[in-house]
């Protein structure tokens, strides 16, 4: 039960018997599910158990035409309702968004920050339609769609997602707090920049640039990679960000070197300077695992709230991800433990010629050099795109170039808008049909370059999804994909088309091959850190009262028994810190294994469309819409969500590449 739930397990078998009565015992079931989800929703304020009782007596349709008939009367009210909020953010952020003549000010961000659906379902449970949907589309869980979910008809399944909108009431102030902790998490990691210029090795010499400030992990982590073609300090340099990200993960870096260069710093004897004097350093301490404690208390305050959901953990991956967490965290086991990737690491000591370090998992030799130089196809893209206009007007010739008929080509194109961003760009999808999908581009003045082109077919990808799973699927609730890798699957998969769609061929007969070595080495990186983010949350769930310094120093064992496990085999060295680095672990809780699994299905796609009539395929597969991934899977390519795919077409590599 809900806290604060008012209905007594009387007056819910009271109910269930008179509806029973009155439709037959075949849909007792029905009922009881419907019934005792309402109930346990209900709160004193939404009326008596008398009152709660005639509601349900009053509103359940037991009839199917008449069930059929609210269906679509709910179906219609939040199509407009979802479809007006979306279109009124994405107007609102306008401002904020998009290139124009005004830079935004203050008054554009508060527009920006405010959520017109922010009272959405408080004002839905006070109006009792969150009660009618529940009581007629009750909801089902994870389990119940995986075993009974291959049997429902297309509208069952529309029926069991309508069944997930209402499953919780968090109070406000519950998740505010929950917003309010990541919020300052976020702003701490957006914050922790270490001025790379500033350090020193003991014979007091600098390697790095003056002025080179960069973000943890993320800058930290590129710089690194870009060494790999420096023979002469490339791997003194690597060596030395390495031992500073072992300071920030174990604490001791001073916090005169966080986002400051008034002091200069040997990380090795973690020695501050000041006009090479030594002089007193102050250790963060346990600062960084402050702030993934207070998340940990934010999301666990929401669990008594969310009874289907009891912990982060579930709500993250039943929810969200909708893959049970061990099955997820199976998948990734088997593949962190493939005999394929003790092959690719002996391929890439061969290549560096020396053994292997433990920032090797970042190994950038494997990204595939078109044979096309980047300055010739710059001079195509700024001639062909000059402004966002002339990328609309390409993309019908973008579609027909992958095999789409004309009319579907045109269709599809005429519901996505291309609009010049202010950042790097970005996808906005819609959430009702007849609306359009936005491409947000980066185009300088001198037209689109390359980069930025590349980026377009990957947003673009996510368009062609979102058009679609809203116009080609046949019920409101199953627009959309499974979860976010999926669209994130056909955006790679455009974006590795990239020279089609301006015509060109490519001509490095080994570009497919070195993609597959460097997707599978990267999802032995991300695959790692997850399974260090899962055991984290896990093991804070079995010590909800430990301190910051007790999580610190739990993190560190996890991510070096997990090194130990599936790394130290290949790298050579055990107990090594490095999977604990990532920021995501402490600003975006358990995000990461949405990365490897977009990869995994990116990969599993691309091995059935070889051969295949590519264009009606994507409409096939992704006319789905929001199944559940596993079934999604089985409908897309005829078996569910599996590695193996990525680690055949790596083995098949290592036979080519050298």
């Amino acid at each position: 039960m809900h806290p604060g739930s008012s209905i007594t397990e009387k007056t819910i078998l009271a109910t269930i018997d008179s509806l029973t009565g009155r439709y037959g015992m075949n849909q007792k079931a029905a009922i009881d599910k419907g019934v005792r989800q309402a109930a346990s929703l209900w709160m004193t304020i939404d009326g008596t158990e008398a009152e709660f009782q005639s509601f349900c007596l009053a509103n359940y349709q037991g009839d199917p035409a008449a069930r059929e008939q609210l269906f679509r009367k709910l179906c219609r009210g939040f199509e407009i309702l979802r479809g007006y909020y979306s279109k009124i953010n994405k107007e609102l952020l306008k401002p904020l968004h998009l290139i124009s003549e005004e830079e935004p000010g203050t008054i554009d961000e508060l527009f920006g920050a405010y959520n017109p659906s922010a009272h959405f379902t408080d004002d839905f449970f006070a109006n009792k339609i969150a009660f009618i949907t529940i009581l007629n589309f009750p909801f089902y869980s994870l389990s119940e769609k995986t075993e009974i979910g291959p049997q429902w008809s297309r509208l069952e399944w529309a029926y069991a997602r309508l069944g997930d909108m209402f499953t919780a009431r968090i109070p406000a102030e519950v998740q505010q707090n929950a917003t309010a902790k990541l919020t300052t998490s976020e702003n701490y990691i957006a914050n922790y920049n270490i001025y790379l210029g500033n350090l020193v090795t003991d014979e007091g010499k600098t390697l790095f640039p003056g002025d080179l400030r960069l973000i943890t992990h993320w800058g930290l982590r590129d710089e690194l990679k870009s060494h790999y073609a420096d023979n002469e300090n490339g791997l003194k340099r690597q060596q030395m960000i390495y031992q500073v990200m072992k300071r920030i993960i174990d604490q001791s870096i001073p916090v005169e070197m966080i986002d400051k260069n008034t002091f200069q710093w040997n990380p090795y004897t973690n020695t501050l300077f000041k006009d090479g004097k030594a002089v007193a350093s102050t250790p963060e301490g346990q600062q960084r695992y402050q702030m993934l404690l207070d998340n940990f208390l934010a999301m666990k305050a929401i669990d008594p709230y969310t009874h289907f959901y009891p912990t982060f953990i579930q709500r993250k991956f039943e929810q969200e991800y909708e893959i049970p967490q061990e099955e997820v965290e199976k998948i990734f086991v088997d593949f962190v433990s493939s005999p394929v990737i003790r092959e690719m690491g002996k391929l890439i000591s061969r290549r560096l010629g020396r053994p292997l370090q433990p920032f090797d998992i970042w190994y950038d030799g494997f990204k595939s050099r078109s044979s096309i130089s980047e300055t010739e196809l710059t001079a195509i893209t700024r001639k062909r795109y000059p402004d966002a206009m002339a990328v609309e007007k390409a993309l019908p010739d973008w579609l027909m170039k992958l095999g789409f008929p004309r009319d579907k080509a045109l269709f599809i194109a005429s519901h996505v808008k291309v609009e010049p961003a202010r950042g790097s760009g970005h996808a906005w999808g819609t959430e009702m049909k007849g609306d359009v999908s936005l491409l947000r581009t980066r185009i300088g003045a001198n037209g689109m370059d390359y980069k930025g082109y590349n980026i377009a077919t990957h947003e673009f990808g996510h368009n062609v999804e979102q058009t679609i799973t809203t116009e080609m699927v046949d019920y409101f609730p199953l627009y959309g994909v499974p979860n976010t890798a999926f669209t994130e699957a056909l955006a790679f998969i455009f974006q590795k088309r990239d020279l089609i769609l301006l015509g060109m061929q490519e001509k490095n007969p080994l570009k497919e091959h070195m993609m597959a070595l460097d997707n599978a080495w990267s999802c032995y990186e991300i695959m790692g850190v997850s399974l260090v983010d899962m055991n984290v949350w896990k093991w804070l769930y079995n010590h909800p009262d430990a301190s910051a310094a007790e999580l610190k120093d739990a993190v560190i064992s996890i991510a070096r028994d997990v090194w130990n496990k599936y790394y130290a085999d290949v790298f050579g060295s055990k107990d090594e810190p490095i999977l604990a680095i990532y920021s995501h672990m402490i600003e975006n809780p358990l995000y990461l294994s949405a990365y490897p699994i977009g990869h995994l299905i990116d990969f599993q796609i691309e091995q059935y469309l070889a051969g295949k009539d590519f264009a009606s395929e994507i409409i096939r597969i992704y006319s789905q819409g929001r199944l559940i991934p596993q079934l999604w899977m089985k409908g897309a390519v005829g078996s569910p969500l599996s590695a193996e795919p990525t680690l055949k077409a790596a083995e098949q590599a290592l036979q080519v590449v050298k």
